[in-house]
């Protein structure tokens, strides 16, 4: 696939799990290896093109999530690339222990796809966010995590996860117009943090949806005079792409900001910024940690924009908590 500023739009409009289904049917035309499986969500995976196109490399387990991973770790230890896909809570909760055993323990070279994390299901309410999976699947030992900020980002952690030979995980997050945050092509690195922006009052580290958000609190948080006595702040946003293995160095880089923040649509425990954390907590010198998440209860279930503003995840709601807390330590 050439990566242009038509191609980023395009995959921008189709959301990030239609990005996935565009970018699986494109490498699939030169890697016969490769295999799509899903619990009987093959349109909202993106692979109604690739059905059609490789109906011999299609399998659709119906709603049997550990049938699911077992299925694809057959397949791989057949030398086969398996992306198996469904909604990101099933596959984290339903079918762990499948996970644990054949991805973690056995490090078959499956591909796990987690469809619209965080609040996307919307209306469908808690019984589909996926607000406890990095959480769930963090502790698995061998197993890689990727959390694309945008859709450009999900064509390059689809790709990458395709070359290596390793169990990976992949969390999509969003919905269909997606937000872009790369504009143009640049060199992407499984665990190696992407530095968008450099600074050292304030350093905001991001995943998924909210690498976005971050910037635009970022732009927010400037705007406002009565933030570090009426001087523009230096902020650093990094995007944390890769949650496992997390990119220790860039995190430790860090360290020399007044305040470190953590903006994430996953839960506040066992996610970004508890890895964050875990890296820094060793470190005798350091700032305070905010963390910027999905709080520790289960509000009512609404449509995306409605979550994301009663969980603080807006842009506005982001920096308004960063300038609290930094203006607490200023004084």
């Amino acid at each position: 696939m050439e990566i242009n500023n038509l191609t980023i739009r395009t995959l921008s409009m189709l959301g990030q799990r239609g990005a996935f289904g565009t970018t699986l049917y494109e490498i699939a035309k030169d890697n016969n290896d490769i295999i799509a499986l899903t619990a009987d969500l093959c349109n909202t995976s993106g692979l109604d093109r690739f059905k059609e196109s490789y109906p011999n490399r299609f399998i659709n387990t119906g709603i049997a999530e550990q049938n699911l991973i077992g299925i694809a770790a057959g397949l791989a230890e057949g030398g086969n690339i398996p992306y198996a896909t469904t909604f990101s809570n099933f596959i984290a909760l339903r079918a762990c222990e499948q996970i644990r055993h054949f991805l973690g323990y056995m490090k078959e070279n499956v591909k796990l796809v987690g469809l619209a994390s965080g609040f996307a299901m919307g209306l469908f309410g808690i019984t589909h966010y996926g607000i406890e999976d990095i959480a769930a699947l963090r502790s698995i030992n061998n197993l890689t995590i990727l959390s694309p900020s945008d859709c450009l980002e999900v064509y390059k952690c689809t790709l990458a996860a395709s070359q290596t030979n390793c169990p990976t995980y992949i969390r999509l997050s969003g919905i269909m117009n997606n937000p872009i945050v790369h504009k143009n092509d640049y060199d992407f690195e499984i665990g190696k943090a992407e530095i968008i922006q450099d600074g050292n009052d304030i350093a905001i580290l991001a995943t998924g949806s909210m690498v976005n958000n971050a910037i635009k609190a970022a732009q927010i948080i400037n705007n406002e005079s009565a933030v570090g006595g009426g001087r523009k702040l230096s902020i650093k946003i990094v995007n944390i792409h890769t949650i496992k293995p997390i990119d220790a160095d860039s995190i430790l880089n860090c360290l020399k900001a007044k305040l470190i923040v953590t903006v994430e649509e996953h839960s506040i425990i066992g996610g970004l910024g508890s890895s964050v954390a875990e890296c820094i907590a060793s470190e005798r010198n350091k700032p305070i940690q905010l963390f910027i998440g999905v709080s520790n209860e289960y509000k009512k279930a609404g449509n995306y924009n409605y979550m994301l503003e009663q969980y603080g995840l807006t842009p506005q709601l982001i920096a308004k908590k960063i300038i609290e807390k930094f203006n607490t330590i200023k004084n």
